[in-house]
């Protein structure tokens, strides 16, 4: 039973970031909560249950499924989703034949950096917009400006409050906490319409959809996998350090990440979103030291059974825009960021001419909206900027900058 409690823990703590990507995309929540569930349950039938991590909803596919959704429909977007998901299977078996270091070479810090911060700038108008009551093109206006501004100040406010100020438990729901907050601040404005909660059952078949395979879609999502392949290193060596086992050699990076991938393809079969490993969660364990991967199962199979309560999705879709977009402001700014601290971190010398090409390049085509075509076929955004990120990582020469320079100056002295 204490078991069966701690999983339902884990998944409040998820909760909010869990609903937020298909709130903001279009997608059914209660789907995502059924692909959230059965992911990390056959995360943990490839790793053999031995690691204590819940799968859920990829922020870093936000921009690509919206995007998706608007070019060729949902089920379009989730057959080219499944492919990304894929690219994790064969990542997976190519660590297994060469090793970590394969990875580090074709995605060096100077390629993920600025492929992160396009991810999260290239979403600040659709964040602006909803904040300011707008649908995220800024093509209609749905709630008026004065109440947004109001209720998307307070969603902001309080998710910065409690990621700064929270102690415990606390600390890892700031985006439940903003949308709680935000949320009674738009009742207060009376622009919540209870209607569909009225209409729907209590218990009902969530609205599953299957994909479809459409040569552009697949082609344009598989690039985004990149960067959610890199976090999934560094959520690995998280839980790591938390338990004190090493889960890159036990079950090996090659289990885990392929894991990652079955549970992205499957979550797409029924038009959910991309599954990755949640760092709230991994918080969540640090804190309460609940180091036991049962408990991830209960919370996967508490994560399946509210899928079918047709009432909870029709409360969260209830949701105003300015909540979403209080919260969004925040969300991608974040995520820039991880992007701009994976250049830091690393110490990637931008006086070096390769490393600043690569990310100024990078950077331009991803926010500016850069599209290669030829007939039908597109490329642009996300998928574009992170395979020149790529090819230029590859073909430029490691000893084209002017610090090298300098160095044989020294030398020579």
């Amino acid at each position: 039973m204490m078991q069966i409690l701690q999983g339902a823990q884990m998944l409040f703590v998820a909760f909010g970031a869990l609903v937020l990507v298909p709130l903001l995309t279009g997608l059914d929540p209660n789907v995502a909560l059924f692909g959230a569930g059965v992911g990390t349950l056959l995360f943990q039938l490839i790793t053999k249950r031995s690691v204590p991590i819940f799968l859920a909803s990829s922020f870093a596919f936000i921009a690509p499924i919206l995007y998706g959704v608007q070019a060729w429909g949902i089920p379009a977007t989730m057959g080219g989703l499944m492919a990304a998901g894929v690219v994790y299977v064969l990542l997976g078996a190519m660590i297994k034949v060469r090793g970590v270091d394969f990875i580090h070479k074709l995605l060096p810090p100077v390629v993920v950096g600025p492929v992160i911060m396009v991810i999260g700038l290239g979403l600040a108008p659709a964040a602006v917009n909803m904040a300011l009551g707008k649908s995220g093109d800024g093509g209609a206006q749905l709630v008026d400006g004065s109440a947004a501004l109001a209720i998307s100040l307070v969603s902001l406010l309080t998710t910065i409050v409690i990621s700064v100020y929270a102690r415990g438990i606390f600390k890892l729901v700031p985006i439940l906490s903003g949308i709680i907050a935000g949320y009674s601040t738009a009742l207060f404005y009376g622009v919540v319409d209870f209607t569909p909660v009225q209409e729907a059952a209590w218990l009902a078949i969530p609205d599953f959809t299957l994909p479809e395979f459409n040569i552009n879609a697949i082609l344009f999502m598989i690039p985004v996998a990149i960067a959610p392949a890199v976090e999934h290193v560094g959520d690995m060596l998280a839980i790591s350090n938390v338990t004190g086992k090493d889960y890159l050699k036990k079950p090996g990076l090659h289990r885990t990440i392929a894991g990652d991938g079955v549970a992205t393809m499957m979550a797409s079969m029924v038009g959910a979103p991309p599954n990755t490993t949640y760092s709230e969660v991994t918080g969540a364990v640090m804190l309460t030291k609940a180091f036991n991967p049962v408990i991830m199962t209960w919370a996967a199979v508490t994560a399946i059974v509210l899928a079918f309560v047709g009432k909870l999705g029709a409360i969260l879709q209830t949701i105003p825009v300015p909540v979403m977009g209080g919260i969004m402001i925040l969300l991608f700014g974040s995520i820039a960021t991880v992007g701009l601290n994976t250049l830091i971190a690393k110490q990637v010398d931008l006086q070096k001419s390769r490393n600043l090409v690569i990310v100024a390049v990078t950077l331009v085509f991803g926010i500016g909206g850069m599209a290669f075509g030829v007939g039908e076929f597109s490329l642009q955004g996300i998928s574009l900027c992170g395979i020149v990120a790529i090819i230029l990582n590859l073909i430029l020469p490691h000893e084209m900058g002017e610090n090298d320079v300098v160095k044989q100056a020294q030398t020579k002295k």
